[in-house]
């Protein structure tokens, strides 16, 4: 994933990711799809400001935990069938927006496993929390 960090409002901020984070869920909106797990590889991007991220005493608290962003996909995905790629990649946005340090997210989505002829095929979204633009 390029990095947004040349958005104005983004300019002062630490990029924190999980990159391709792979989890099997159902997700699909096909019959077959409905039948057993698919491969996702998730990847998030979380925007800090560093007055929120820059650690003065070398302290985990100084800082935003990347725990975080892998337990809240591993919870999200474990509530059962997902139709959307869209749907799941929305609600880990929603998740990391949450968070109070987080000024911006990026999520997408890959299904690694549905063409042959490709590498994946996805969504991605982007969410500025309410305020910052």
């Amino acid at each position: 994933m390029q990095s947004l960090l040349n958005h104005p409002s983004l300019m002062d901020c630490r990029r924190v990711f999980l990159s391709n984070y792979e989890v099997w869920i159902n997700i699909g909106v096909h019959d077959f799809e409905k039948k057993g797990e698919q491969r996702v590889l998730i990847n998030v991007d979380l925007y800090v400001p560093l007055a929120l991220s820059t650690p003065k005493a070398d302290k985990l608290e100084e800082v935003l935990d990347y725990d975080f962003i892998r337990r809240s996909v591993a919870e999200r995905v474990s509530k059962g069938h997902i139709h959307l790629q869209e749907t799941l990649a929305d609600d880990v946005l929603a998740l990391m927006l949450a968070h109070p340090r987080v000024r911006a997210a990026r999520v997408s989505t890959a299904k690694p496993d549905v063409y042959p002829d490709c590498a994946a095929v996805g969504v991605e979204v982007f969410g500025l929390r309410p305020g910052q633009a």
